[in-house]
């Protein structure tokens, strides 16, 4: 693909602020949530965000979390909103606000009940990830030694996912288990937040066969900007990133990709903690990161927060990308398979 020169934005200035023809949504964020990050958000014209809600919570835990939300909704109403359908992305923008759509990044919050499987969809979660990094009752995690698959429980959640329409996310899974999932399930899956291995050898980020089998099942991949999941980390330049997009709608079709940042904003470090150890262990669990550095690593200059997602747009145009496909991109692909997917099952389908 032919390569332009990047202008990359360093300062704040509601980049992208406008009515754009096509949502911009992230598909996967877990801040310290605040005032000041949902005012970021809209000054971003991020239209809707998947927000992590559960990490190694337990149901009633996770309850709590839904409290804290509907309290933030409460007192933001002119900011955020509680996404639930497609349609409420069209609100949102309409409004000026941002629909916030749930999600688990692991299933600890259905604990051993599938009967849980519809009541967490009925609250409004609308993805979970079978895995985080370890084997679950469901499936494997990446970082376990061997992958046996999608488990006899894994199946029978799979279906009543499908049946409600609670999307199956396998952003932190094991290879094995990721291609039996895109098989075994009846609607799309989705890695919300990961990006191609042949690109950067993360241990989470994914290899081909595991994306084809994702993508050619109708699935989505929303790429990260964690700096463990990029080429040279923090150092990632915006071209590598937007270059490594294009590499991938050659290979799998753009109609598969859009953006899942894993924005992990203003949190101390003791959260990495939890999210990589939670109770399990009593060993600090270092992940991809380093002894020397346990914590949140810097992220790019040009990706620090939900203000500039406007150099993204602008570097994916520098690759070549057609004004359509920069679209999809951005969060019209999500938006498209937020209406596909969200629903229940239809009868016979």
């Amino acid at each position: 693909m032919r390569r332009e020169s990047f202008v990359v934005s360093t300062h704040h200035d509601k980049v992208g602020f406008y009515m754009h023809g096509s949502p911009r949504i992230d598909n996967l964020q877990y801040a310290n949530w605040s005032e000041k990050i949902f005012r970021q958000i809209r000054e971003g014209a991020v239209d809707a965000v998947h927000a992590t809600i559960a990490y190694h919570e337990n149901f009633r835990e996770t309850v709590l979390n839904f409290e804290k939300w509907n309290r933030w909704f409460e007192q933001y109403p002119d900011l955020i909103m509680k996404g639930l359908t497609a349609a409420d992305v069209d609100t949102a923008r309409e409004t000026g606000r941002t629909a916030i759509f749930f999600g688990f990044q692991n299933p600890s919050p259905i604990e051993d009940d599938i009967g849980l499987v519809e009541i967490v969809h009925t609250l409004g979660v609308r993805f979970m990830q079978l895995t985080y990094n370890n084997q679950s009752l469901l499936a494997t995690g990446c970082y376990e030694a061997e992958d046996p698959g999608i488990t006899r429980m894994g199946r029978q959640v799979i279906k009543e996912m499908n049946r409600v329409g609670l999307v199956v996310d396998m952003s932190h899974s094991a290879d094995r288990s990721t291609i039996e999932a895109a098989e075994i399930s009846e609607r799309p899956i989705a890695i919300t937040h990961a990006n191609p291995h042949v690109w950067e050898p993360a241990r989470r980020n994914k290899r081909d066969d595991v994306i084809r089998a994702v993508t050619e099942n109708g699935g989505m991949i929303g790429f990260s900007l964690y700096p463990h999941h990029l080429k040279d980390k923090t150092n990632c330049t915006l071209e590598s990133f937007c270059q490594m997009v294009a590499d991938t709608a050659e290979r799998f079709g753009v109609e598969h990709l859009g953006l899942g940042s894993d924005l992990c904003q203003d949190h101390p470090d003791s959260v990495v903690e939890w999210m990589r150890v939670g109770r399990w262990s009593k060993e600090i669990d270092y992940g991809e990161g380093s002894a020397a550095a346990p914590g949140f690593p810097p992220m790019p200059a040009w990706f620090q927060d939900n203000r500039d997602f406007g150099n993204i747009e602008a570097g994916l145009k520098a690759v070549s990308f057609s004004d359509a496909d920069v679209a999809g991109i951005m969060g019209g692909n999500w938006y498209r398979f937020y209406a596909a997917n969200f629903g229940p099952q239809e009868a016979g389908s």
